[in-house]
């Protein structure tokens, strides 16, 4: 492969375009410091080396040890891994240079960022194990993308504090939510190879109303940033629309129809974490 192929090719793996996930949470997260102890754009870039380290050691440990499963899954069979288009050792390689680049990107932020960094890729690295396990492993999906904002926080202001621990519990079942919609196209599979999820273990319909019930709380945990970081009209705008996104996004998918279910989890989501970001920052410069 050439030089851009295998970029692209690595970058198809680890779904990066996923990053949108996260990424703007992190910023969000970043910009609520800001606004009490100052930034400088070494530590946003800083900020933005480590996500995409930690979320590419993520993806890709996982698509190492779900290379089988994926083989036999007829929604992932055409992955790289499964089809020989990338060899598993060299995935272990990226792996491992991916967890460095959160390392170096930790130590040039602050003390606390560094001794911290080898926790949250322990985190991120266990739902690609827990998933064998336990139904709950959609938590710690949401765990491991809601530790961006907090990491983002101590990133900036060099402490561990409690005000940021809203964003991380709004994220956390934002993605629990909205990956146990994902789960639910494969449940058949799940149910005959002995992977756990919370449609597997309750059925499709009821796994819906979790989701929907968790996406309840991440909006009242939104509501919770406002009142903690003292945001006016233009933050709770963007918590509105937030809301109404949701809504549309659990009116695309059904027990009975789950053809929408990309469109819910990827672009719908995808503008959630976005608009969040704009309307934090609007808000916090407009103070």
């Amino acid at each position: 492969m050439s030089l851009l192929t295998r970029v692209v090719t690595f970058g198809r793996m680890i779904k990066f375009s996923h990053s949108v996930f996260a990424l703007p949470f992190a910023l969000a997260g970043a910009t609520l410091a800001a606004a009490r102890a100052g930034i400088t754009w070494q530590q946003v870039a800083w900020i933005v080396v480590a996500m995409v380290g930690t979320r590419s050691a993520a993806m890709g440990f996982n698509r190492l040890v779900d290379r089988e499963a994926d083989a036999l899954n007829p929604r992932t069979r055409n992955r790289e891994l499964p089809r020989g288009v990338i060899a598993p050792g060299t995935v272990v390689v990226f792996v491992i240079a991916s967890s460095l680049l959160l390392f170096i990107a930790a130590y040039h932020l602050n003390r606390l960022c560094f001794l911290l960094s080898p926790v949250a890729l322990a985190v991120v690295l266990s739902y690609s194990l827990l998933k064998r396990w336990t139904w709950a492993s959609h938590f710690v999906l949401g765990l491991s993308l809601g530790i961006a904002p907090v990491g983002a926080w101590i990133a900036v202001t060099g402490s561990l504090d409690p005000e940021p621990m809203a964003l991380t519990l709004a994220v956390l079942t934002w993605v629990a939510g909205f990956d146990i919609i994902y789960a639910c196209q494969d449940y058949e599979f799940d149910v005959t190879h002995g992977l756990y999820s919370i449609p597997q273990r309750i059925g499709i319909g009821r796994a819906l109303i979790v989701a929907r019930g968790l996406h309840l709380i991440t909006l009242a945990s939104l509501l919770t940033v406002r009142w903690l970081f003292d945001l006016h009209l233009i933050y709770l705008i963007g918590v509105l629309v937030v809301g109404l996104m949701l809504v549309y996004e659990h009116s695309l998918v059904t027990a009975h129809d789950l053809s929408h279910v990309n469109v819910a989890f990827f672009t719908t989501n995808g503008i959630i974490s976005v608009l969040y970001f704009v309307f934090t920052v609007v808000d916090t410069l407009t103070r």
